[in-house]
């Protein structure tokens, strides 16, 4: 899909369906250092392409973002190569391409992540982006959040606005598995057993 490799995003809707098929999984890099990240910029101009997947790489295990539409959101783990050239783009004006380079992400790398959560837009006016969610990544130095910024990703640095409930998903056991070419979610659920993620309740600030 849009000429990257590996990338085969399965989108999933609402707060339900994305804690059970990642909640695990997500809850599981909490211990792990941010060692690197990608996202794809137009080589002529720079600018962020937002609506290519946003890759993170934890001492190994990539997880991959992708928002669309509304209320969709896919999550990935070790499928998407960011070393393999963006290809099908002749026909265009601009050439995207594989970036490590972002001012908003920088500042994370080398730093361990201490969590994992989910956020959840719950909007006092009627909106309707209400129940669209973001993943956000918890560290010591700070935390940020990749979200739906209407049919493509958003990076956002710092607290998240008020009307985002935050529903955490705990700091897993780091199992020392050896993960399987593509199915890495996988892995590390069946290591964390059959547990149910800890989620506990939040308050109306949604932190």
């Amino acid at each position: 899909m849009l000429g990257i490799s590996g990338f085969e995003p399965t989108f999933l809707v609402g707060l339900k369906a994305v804690r059970e098929e990642h909640g695990q999984a997500l809850a599981a890099l909490g211990g792990r250092c941010l060692t690197g990240f990608a996202i794809v910029r137009f080589v002529e101009d720079g600018d962020w392409y937002a609506d290519c997947p946003v890759a993170l790489d934890f001492d190994g295990v990539q997880v991959e973002i992708s928002h669309s539409k509304f209320d969709e959101l896919s999550i990935s783990w070790n499928t998407v190569d960011t070393t393999a050239a963006i290809i099908g783009w002749e026909w265009f004006e601009l050439t995207p391409a594989w970036s490590s380079a972002d001012e908003r992400l920088e500042p994370f790398i080398g730093h361990e992540l201490r969590e994992v959560g989910l956020l959840e837009w719950r909007p006092s006016r009627r909106d309707m982006a209400a129940g669209t969610l973001a993943v956000e990544f918890v560290f010591d130095t700070g935390r940020f959040h990749i979200a739906n910024a209407l049919d493509e990703n958003s990076i956002e640095v710092g607290e998240a606005h008020p009307e985002w409930v935050r529903h955490p998903l705990g700091c897993g056991a780091q199992p020392d598995v050896e993960q399987a070419d593509g199915v890495p979610g996988e892995d590390l659920a069946r290591a964390l057993g059959d547990r149910e993620p800890v989620v506990p309740p939040t308050d109306a600030t949604g932190r």
